[in-house]
């Protein structure tokens, strides 16, 4: 198919066997190296234990959906406190609450666009300055993702959420109520802080309340409540603008807030729950017990009885509500689920030291002597093991919002990781893909006055303005539901010609109609502004671009994933940074000026060109990508640091 193969294997990470239409089988996972910090996103492929001869009774004993059609993945723990296992009202209601805040947050970077001249004229600057407030509040996007996630890895995910609720509201309050420009700059700065966490938790939170057959619905919600903000926010705040300034958008963005913030409070609670592997109470005894009541003649069952009957209580409302008594995460389950981790005949060479990657590709020890109540991870948890055996916690219970520190990771190292992916090449063309797709729209929101609002071009007021941001919305709509579609229909012909193999390279073929998409657009919209069409053809020029965008940045985060799963949640914050810093804020600095220089015609020419390089790099990543995984499997560069 065109993919050059590693010189010597083809066990590649990301590359996976397709069996059957609902049984995969991932290669590489015994040349994965194994994580040495936590992750925001619970990553990791199971294989099929069906496929695997001997498993499949005890994989009949794995929990599933009540109609027993669907093995649940991951497998809930025998606690009504794990947030699996919360009821569904009680899920959605966190689904629904968070994205209301992320609609909110994601609509913030292009508020004030379409009052870019009123902000000028109040200051006394000119408009290619104002345009600066969009590209800064994307500099504290950027660097507040990166702050975000480790601390929401080590601490929680509510306390931030919660902490920055509080400071979006006290930063729009600022923002309104500036006395100068410099004041409304370093406004939008902390305001963009203050709402990353919308861009770099949600798909965390939504991983860890539902399960992998629940999530693509869900995750849609969150992704059309995202989209909705980005387009309508800016379109709503057009007419506050247009009726009573510019100020009255962030005093009505802070009442706004301060209804998401309820719902964080009361709906949202902490959702973390370690899911290492533990193994359940032995019902076989230990040789130097077996060897102790042999010489005593003392039974063995009462005492096994009272340790089982202490250790591993069964919660009968998780049990009928799963349709399985016994079904917990244990090392058996995981032995099911990963049958690389079952016991190896002598001839086989060992895998890492007799350790195997799982779940969320962390090690555990898949074989030793068996002890009862023995963790199989020796830092096991205690925030999740303090629930464990608890009742049920109230509603007042969960409102509770900071639970202490929930791992012992580095938080330097946290940190870092996200920048060291950037040596990965596929990370690297991704983190460019989804930077420009995202970017332009940002580009052309900080001309959008120019350009809309010239006496001498279109005239246009400020609530005419805002409307125009229709446009994108629907292309964006119609991109991302074509993206993920299309996708799939042009990843499962490549597989079937390919042997059943699927590589993450396939997603790339997506490149093409990216190019064409966005190229169009971007110069369509700059020519046709500048010559004074009629107002119809840049905008719909516009909503071609962003139909195009939304390609680009489904592609470039799908291919992302599919080529690194182990570091999907490290992913998303280097792919959030870099389009937030490098440009976001670049473009910022000095896209207004040029265009005022030399005119919307050759700027967004020039912009289409640079569009056309940038997809033009997929044609050597499709080739030596498979290469360039395996590569970085060698290197190891992440857990290096």
């Amino acid at each position: 198919m065109g993919i050059l193969n590693d010189r010597e294997t083809v066990e590649v990470p990301g590359s996976v066997l397709l069996l059957a239409e609902d049984r995969n089988e991932p290669l590489g996972l015994s040349n994965i190296n194994a994580r040495t910090s936590h992750s925001s996103i619970p990553t990791g492929f199971p294989v099929d234990p069906s496929a695997t001869p001997g498993r499949r009774a005890r994989a009949a004993s794995r929990k599933k959906t009540e109609d027993g059609t669907i093995i649940l993945e991951p497998q809930p723990d025998d606690s009504v406190n794990d947030p699996l296992n919360w009821p569904s009202w009680r899920r959605d209601a966190a689904l629904l609450s968070l994205g209301f805040y992320c609609m909110i947050g994601g609509g913030i970077t292009p508020l004030i666009a379409a009052g870019f001249t009123d902000v000028a004229r109040d200051f006394d600057v000119s408009i290619e300055r104002v345009a600066l407030t969009t590209g800064l509040c994307m500099t504290g996007l950027g660097v507040g993702s990166v702050l975000a996630s480790p601390t929401a890895i080590l601490y929680g995910k509510r306390p931030i959420y919660l902490i920055g609720a509080l400071m979006f509201i006290g930063t729009s309050l600022w923002a309104g109520f500036s006395p100068s420009f410099p004041s409304l700059l370093a406004a939008r700065v902390f305001q963009g802080i203050s709402i990353s966490p919308v861009e770099c938790l949600p798909s965390a939170t939504i991983a860890e309340i539902f399960f992998l057959h629940e999530r693509a619905y869900r995750i849609g919600i969150y992704t059309l409540l995202l989209l909705g903000g980005k387009n309508l926010v800016p379109l709503v705040s057009a007419v506050i603008i247009g009726r009573f300034g510019w100020r009255w958008a962030f005093y009505i963005v802070s009442m706004v807030v301060g209804l998401g913030f309820a719902l964080l409070f009361l709906f949202v609670p902490e959702t973390f729950w370690d899911r290492t592997p533990t193994r359940k109470p032995s019902h076989r005894q230990s040789l130097s017990r077996q060897y102790s009541s042999r010489y005593t003649g003392q039974s063995e069952e009462p005492g096994t009885a009272d340790v089982q009957t202490r250790d591993t209580p069964q919660v009968e409302a998780n049990s009928e509500k799963h349709g399985e008594v016994n079904a917990g995460t244990t090392a058996n389950d995981c032995e099911d689920a990963y049958p690389q981790c079952s016991p190896r005949p002598s001839n086989q060479p060992s895998i890492q030291n007799d350790r195997c990657v799982v779940a969320n590709l962390e090690q555990f020890p898949c074989s030793g002597v068996e002890k009862i109540g023995e963790n199989v991870s020796p830092g096991h948890n205690t925030y999740t093991q303090g629930l464990r055996y608890r009742p049920a916690q109230s509603f007042t219970q969960h409102l509770k919002p900071y639970h202490g520190r929930l791992n012992h990771d580095n938080w330097f190292k946290v940190l870092i990781r996200p920048f060291i992916l950037l040596a990965y090449p596929a990370v690297l063309w991704s983190a460019v893909v989804y930077s420009c797709s995202i970017g332009w729209l940002i580009v052309i929101s900080e001309t959008m006055a120019m350009i809309y609002r010239d006496p001498t071009g279109y005239n246009f007021t400020a609530l005419q303005t805002g409307l125009i941001y229709i446009s994108p919305f629907i292309g964006a709509i119609l991109g991302t539901g074509v993206a993920g579609k299309v996708s799939d229909i042009v990843v499962r012909a490549l597989s079937r010609r390919n042997g059943g193999l699927y590589e993450p390279e396939f997603r790339l073929v997506m490149a093409a109609p990216i190019l064409i998409s966005t190229c169009v657009g971007l110069m369509g919209f700059g020519w046709s502004a500048e010559e004074k069409r009629s107002w119809i053809v840049p905008t719909i020029f516009f909503g071609i671009v962003s139909f195009g965008c939304s390609l680009g940045s489904t592609t470039s985060i799908t291919f992302c994933v599919d080529s690194y799963r182990q570091y999907a949640g490290e992913a998303l914050v280097t792919l959030n940074f870099t389009k937030n810093i490098m440009h976001g804020l670049v473009f910022s600095l000095f896209v207004t000026r040029w265009l005022e220089k030399d005119g919307s015609k050759t700027v967004y020419i020039w912009i289409g060109t640079i569009q056309v390089i940038v997809c033009l790099f997929s044609i050597p990543m499709y080739i030596f990508g498979k290469r360039a995984r395996m590569w970085t499997t060698r290197m190891n560069l992440m857990e290096k640091f």
